[in-house]
């Protein structure tokens, strides 16, 4: 089961997926970043998924490409050495900021320090 929790702040959105992204649970996560395509400001906290696998991945690449096409900035947050070592390894994080605490992925929005596509 996954949640995903969407939070308002003052200068960014935060989505939060909690649980396992697979193929049984992306879905949800999927249709959460769909409906946050149009925010000017998007950080993607991935602090509570203790898995991912290439649906999810796939999901997150949708979502943040669907973003920047709306002129949306985007950052992610990760501090899970597994993601970590995917993100880096799939070349994830040429294509968007990852950054190990949130502070440092709100820094990187408000500072537009997104790597280009």
């Amino acid at each position: 089961m996954l949640e995903v929790e969407i939070l308002n702040e003052t200068a960014h959105t935060v989505c939060r997926p909690k649980g396992e992204l697979d193929a049984y649970t992306v879905g949800s996560f999927r249709d959460a970043l769909a409906e946050l395509n149009q925010e000017e400001a998007l950080l993607i906290d991935l602090s509570e998924v203790p898995f991912m696998d290439s649906a999810g991945l796939g999901a997150l690449i949708g979502g943040i490409r669907k973003t920047r096409e709306a002129n949306g900035r985007v950052a992610v947050a990760c501090n899970r050495p597994a993601l970590m070592r995917l993100l880096h390894t799939t070349g994830f994080d040429r294509i968007v900021t990852v950054a190990e605490t949130l502070e440092e992925a709100e820094t990187a929005l408000q500072n537009d320090e997104s790597p280009e596509e």
